[in-house]
C-alpha cells in the first residue's frame, strides 16, 4: 500500500515524494508555510518557501532567514509534486497549500476564514480530493456578526468610554487581529496608541495597508495623553506592570472566544467583541462543501466533534495530532517593548 500524498509525522505534514513539509513545528531542510504566526511559522529550517507578502512578516518575527516568496496561483515543482499557494484570508499573506502529484489533489489550509476582511487577500475555494482543515471554532455555537457591526459596536464602546474620561484597551493578537482592528478603529473619536509589539508588525505592513496613524507608548507617554484615546495591546500586557499607568481604563478583547461569557470572565475583561481571523462553524462547512472533497482531515480545535459531524454528514473524515494552536505568539514578541 503506497504512503498518502501528505503524511502527519513527528516533524509536520510530510510530503515523502517532494521531501517538503508543511508548516513543520520542527527543523527541517525545506519548508512550504502557510503564514506568520509563530505556531505555524517557526525557526530553525534551512529554506522556506512562502507568499511574498509572508516574507517581510516572517523575516521581522524570525531574523536571518533563507526565504523565497511566491505569487498566488504560480504553480512550483519539486521532485515532480506540483504546488501552489491560494488565499487563506486569515492574515495578511496567509495561504492554503495545494499539493498536486499523478492526478490526486490534496489541500493542507493551515489558518483560514471565509469573510474578507479588508486587509487579508479574500480566502478562495480550491478543489481537491483532500482537505485538511482546521477546527479551531468547530462548534455549532461559534456563528460571527459582520465584521462592520462588531466594528460599530467597538467605536461606539470608544466613545462611551472617552465620555467618561477613562482610556479604551483593546486586546488583540499583534500580527493579524491589531491590524484588522485599527483598519477600522475611528480616528475621528480621537489618538489610537499601540504597544510596542504590535507597533513594530504594523510598521512592517504599513507598505501592504492603508492604516491610520498609531502613537508608540513609551516610556515618556503620560497617563493624561491616554485618557479619552484608544490603545491597542496584545493579551499578554493585560494585567501587566506596563498597563497599571493608565487607570482609569476599560478592557476589552476581540476574539472568537469572547462568544462564551466564561471566557471573558476569566480573562478578567470588561467588554468582550466577538471577531475572528478564523470560520465559525457555517464557514467551515460551507467552505468543505465547495472544495468538493470527499476526504477531510481535521486538525487542531474542536476536531472529534467536528470530524464526527462530518462523517455523519457522509465524508470520510478523520482527526490528526498537530503542534497548532490559537496564534501563539513567542514570548519575546509579546514582551512589553518600551524605547
Amino acid at each position: 500500500m503506497k504512503n498518502p500524498l501528505l503524511e502527519f509525522t513527528d516533524k509536520g505534514i510530510y510530503c515523502s515524494v517532494a521531501k517538503v513539509y508543511l508548516d513543520p513545528w520542527k527543523p527541517v531542510d525545506k519548508a512550504i508555510i502557510t503564514h506568520g504566526h509563530a505556531d505555524h511559522s517557526r525557526y530553525g529550517h534551512k529554506n522556506y518557501i512562502t507568499h511574498h507578502r509572508n516574507v517581510p512578516i516572517i523575516k521581522h518575527r524570525l531574523g536571518d532567514i533563507n526565504v523565497t516568496g511566491v505569487n498566488w496561483n504560480e504553480n512550483f515543482t519539486i521532485n515532480n509534486v506540483k504546488f501552489s499557494l491560494h488565499p487563506a484570508g486569515h492574515i495578511i499573506g496567509s495561504s492554503q497549500i495545494r499539493v498536486e502529484h499523478k492526478g490526486e489533489v490534496w489541500v493542507f489550509t493551515g489558518d483560514y476564514k471565509t469573510e474578507n476582511d479588508g486587509i487579508s487577500t479574500p480566502y478562495d475555494v480550491v478543489k481537491c480530493d483532500t482537505f485538511i482543515t482546521e477546527c479551531t471554532f468547530g462548534l455549532p455555537a461559534f456563528k460571527w456578526t459582520p465584521q462592520n457591526e462588531v466594528m460599530d459596536s467597538i467605536n461606539n464602546w470608544w466613545l462611551e468610554n472617552q465620555a467618561e474620561g477613562k482610556t479604551s484597551i483593546l486586546f488583540g493578537y499583534s500580527l493579524g487581529k491589531a491590524q484588522r482592528l485599527l483598519k477600522y478603529l475611528n480616528p475621528e473619536i480621537g489618538k489610537i496608541y499601540t504597544h510596542g509589539a504590535i507597533e513594530n508588525m504594523t510598521q512592517v505592513l504599513r507598505p501592504l495597508v492603508d492604516f491610520p496613524e498609531t502613537n508608540l507608548i513609551t516610556k515618556e507617554t503620560k497617563k493624561l495623553e491616554l485618557l479619552g484615546n484608544m490603545v491597542l495591546a496584545p493579551p499578554s500586557a493585560h494585567g501587566s506592570s506596563w498597563i497599571k499607568k493608565m487607570v482609569p481604563y476599560v478592557t476589552g478583547s476581540a476574539s472568537g472566544w469572547m462568544t462564551f461569557r466564561g471566557a471573558r470572565r476569566r480573562r478578567a475583561i470588561d467588554k468582550g467583541f466577538v471577531l475572528s481571523d478564523h470560520c465559525d462553524w457555517d464557514g467551515l462547512l460551507e467552505s468543505i462543501n465547495a472544495t468538493g472533497a470527499e476526504k477531510v482531515i481535521c486538525t487542531h480545535g474542536y476536531s472529534d466533534i467536528f470530524s464526527k459531524y462530518l462523517r455523519e454528514q457522509g465524508y470520510d473524515a478523520r482527526t490528526e495530532e498537530t503542534q497548532y494552536g490559537e496564534e501563539e505568539t513567542t514570548e519575546s514578541e509579546e514582551k512589553i517593548t518600551i524605547r
